[in-house]
């Protein structure tokens, strides 16, 4: 899909032709969205494609006038009947007179400004609108990492009532997505430490001040995600050794049990041979027999109680 977007008296308007100033959101294009945007604007088709990689990774890189910018943002995937929390490439393809991002997916991000969700926001000022959309990526991230949080605090609680594979499944679920989101930042921070550096891309000063914004907010997500990801990790060790301690209690119980059933099968095999036995013509030997197994076993039964078996 494509689409042209353009601010007038900050209001963002979609238009059919492209127009100085204007930007143009390529969502899943199909080949000939991406031969008009090549011809008409002059793009080099390998920047715009590069982000419809899902293998990407973030990036920063300048050619002939033109600037491509790919970071990693994060989604939300449906995943059997819960979520997933993943990451795709999105790319910033910059110009002159144009800004062009390009995403395998309809993203919150871009939705954000294309529904003015996002305030001071102008099309024809393209490096506060690149800076603007790298802080809300950074800001979704920590929204993410919140959700992902309250998300294991609600499985860590069905854990400690079922200790079922389910609820583990969730966790590990979890701890997966923090993988994706701590190697996506790391991989953002890289960028943003390299536009900082750079003097190719025309700032001014309150863009510096975003610029730097833009870093302090993915920092503390790379801080959060870390924090979260060596917690979830703690969380899962601890209830695999509870419930390795559970099943440990549980088959130390059965061997228990075990023991205390075979003593009175032992008294029936020896007295069921057919030789002589004690009690073998006395009117009561079956039942001196029955006294003797059951004695024996109470016997046994309190022994193992006392080592704290039972």
């Amino acid at each position: 899909m494509l689409y042209i977007n353009k601010t007038i008296n900050n209001k963002v308007y979609k238009i059919e032709e492209f127009e100085k100033g204007s930007w143009i959101s390529l969502i899943d294009p199909d080949k000939d969205e991406i031969d008009r945007v090549v011809k008409e604007l002059g793009i080099d088709p390998d920047l715009l494609r590069a982000a419809l990689d899902e293998e990407e990774t973030a990036r920063f890189e300048l050619e002939e006038g033109q600037s491509l910018i790919i970071v990693d943002i994060p989604v939300v995937e449906p995943e059997g009947g819960s979520f997933m929390y993943s990451t795709l490439p999105l790319g910033i393809v910059r110009t002159d007179d144009y800004i062009i991002t390009v995403c395998l997916k309809e993203t919150s991000i871009i939705e954000d400004f294309a529904k003015e969700r996002v305030k001071t926001f102008d099309t024809s000022k393209k490096t506060r609108f690149t800076l603007q959309l790298l802080y809300k990526n950074s800001s979704k991230f920590l929204q993410y990492l919140r959700r992902i949080d309250k998300a294991s605090m609600q499985v860590e609680t069905a854990l400690h009532r079922s200790m079922k594979n389910r609820e583990l499944i969730e966790m590990l679920k979890l701890e997966k997505s923090l993988v994706f989101f701590s190697t996506s930042l790391k991989g953002n921070e890289i960028v943003l430490e390299k536009m900082l550096k750079t003097n190719a891309i025309k700032r001014y000063p309150e863009d510096e001040d975003l610029l730097e914004d833009v870093i302090v907010e993915n920092k503390q997500a790379i801080e959060m995600c870390t924090i979260y990801r060596d917690i979830l990790t703690g969380t899962m060790d601890a209830f695999a050794s509870v419930i390795s301690n559970n099943l440990n209690m549980v088959m130390k119980f059965l061997t228990s049990i075990t023991i205390i059933i075979a003593i009175p099968t032992l008294f029936a095999s020896l007295w069921g041979m057919n030789v002589t036995v004690p009690f073998i013509n006395s009117t009561f030997g079956f039942w001196f027999v029955v006294i003797l197994a059951g004695v024996a076993s109470i016997a046994a039964g309190i022994f193992l109680w006392r080592k704290k078996m039972l």
